[in-house]
């Protein structure tokens, strides 16, 4: 018998077997990550297969089959009666005592972006005097990112990398890819995968700023009712067509009663867990628990395919000062935007990519008529690049799936006899045909889907 404690915010999955369950497919468990991208609680694609959940203290058996499970840690919302300044003060020692912890004397590796998140980390990692490899990445034929980011490094004096992620580099990872995240998340959303290489040639420890943005926001809008929590998650985390693949894939299957009902049931059991009055907080207990395991989670094995990582948002003790925090100090970001106003005016004083051109600053006359200037000009540049014949891109599946070698590719997959045991062609050419001829921004999930459980179902046969 071995005893495993799980963290607040899972980084890895666990596996164990289930006594009395059938080695069987869970189908309605399949039509839940169909329609998300993520298994929900602790599914997989077995029955007799769970993972462990988070914030728990697991008695587990030789054999790998799971005896008791009880929770560590209930997520709750008892917030101090403080300043905003008060609260400032213990994010900020706590987001400082964290990295400093976690990174120590090592290099950090520092994934620059032009949000918040790894912003923040900048500017403590600056401020705590660490040795710094910072880089970032664009879409070939897109909003050239790394511009933002290479000015945050500047005046960090990081050294800095600029990474283009090429077209079609799927199909020679995908088996790669398969292996790393088990086809527990679709392929096309880890874009590091394309210069895994490249990152596997620097030296340190990764400081990833996953769940900032969740933590350290509104859970959810003003005025939600709890009556409306179920409608309010879905609207979250349901993806473009992810109903309609999971609804073709139910009724393909011959499963009793319908995914809608299922969905809802499902959601609301999930509700019911969490024992918290304020439905912001309700919302952002639910996502930490559901989805930053499930889903944000999956891919964090790719950066440590190349090396070591660190989360200082995934820490513990991050999660408990959470709860302890007044909503009203929480929402919109204020505490991230105020830490790099004070620590780092400079930094502060670069575009936000959320806010362009404005500013952390600024960012306030992000409305009309002071962004007409820019959104005019932006507009023009896309127009006359498309006229020119240059696509714009701003995703991933842009440069895997469309075009003719990437399609022989995925068809190669989609239309696997093999596969199609498993999900009717019908629902493939259905849904297929619909990314190729209706609306590819809205079906690019389908497809990445159905490419997911196609690999799977490769794998699980060989």
């Amino acid at each position: 018998m071995r005893s495993i404690k799980t963290p607040i915010i899972l980084t890895t999955q666990t596996f164990v077997k289930i006594k009395g369950e059938s080695h069987e497919l869970d189908y309605e468990a399949i039509c839940l990550f169909a329609a998300t991208g993520f298994f929900w609680d602790d599914s997989t694609y077995w029955k007799d297969t769970k993972v462990l959940r988070p914030g728990t203290i697991n008695e587990i058996e030789e054999e790998g089959f799971l005896v008791k499970s009880k929770p560590w840690f209930q997520w709750t919302y008892e917030p101090k009666n403080q300043s905003f300044d008060s609260s400032l003060q213990e994010y900020q020692d706590m987001f400082e005592q964290i990295i400093d912890e976690q990174i120590g004397n090592q290099q950090a590796i520092l994934p620059l972006s032009g949000g918040l998140d790894s912003r923040s980390q900048a500017v403590a990692l600056h401020k705590l005097g660490k040795q710094v490899t910072s880089y970032s990445y664009s879409f070939q034929g897109g909003y050239k990112e790394h511009q933002i980011s290479q000015q945050i490094a500047k005046v960090c004096n990081f050294e800095f990398k600029a990474f283009e992620i090429p077209p079609h580099y799927l199909w020679e990872k995908i088996g790669e890819l398969a292996e790393i995240n088990q086809c527990y998340s679709e392929f096309t959303h880890p874009r590091q995968m394309g210069v895994l290489e490249e990152l596997k040639q620097m030296q340190g420890v990764f400081s990833l700023g996953h769940w900032g943005d969740v933590l350290f926001d509104k859970g959810g809008d003003e005025g939600i009712q709890d009556k409306d929590l179920v409608s309010y998650i879905h609207k979250k985390v349901i993806k473009k067509g992810g109903l309609e693949l999971a609804r073709e894939l139910w009724a393909s299957w011959n499963l009793e009663g319908d995914f809608d009902t299922y969905l809802k049931d499902t959601t609301q059991t999930l509700l019911n867990r969490i024992d918290i009055k304020n439905t912001s907080a309700k919302v952002r207990a639910f996502k930490s628990m559901y989805w930053a395991p499930r889903w944000t989670s999956i891919n964090l094995s790719v950066f440590e395919a190349a090396h070591p990582i660190t989360l200082p948002y995934y820490d513990d003790r991050m999660c408990q000062l959470v709860c302890k925090i007044p909503e009203s100090h929480l929402a919109d970001r204020q505490l991230q935007i105020e830490y790099i106003k004070r620590n780092h005016p400079e930094v502060a004083r670069i575009t936000w990519q959320d806010q362009k051109p404005f500013n952390l600053m600024n960012f306030h006359k992000n409305i009309a008529p002071y962004n007409l200037p820019y959104r005019i000009t932006d507009k023009l540049k896309r127009v006359l690049q498309e006229k020119l014949g240059k696509k714009f891109i701003q995703r991933n599946w842009e440069l895997q799936f469309l075009g003719e070698d990437n399609e022989k590719q995925l068809e190669s997959y989609l239309y696997d006899k093999d596969f199609n045991n498993l999900v009717d062609s019908q629902v493939v050419n259905n849904l297929y045909r619909k990314f190729q001829t209706q609306d590819p921004v809205f079906y690019s999930h389908p497809v990445s889907m159905l490419l997911t459980l196609a690999v799977w179902n490769r794998r699980n046969l060989e």
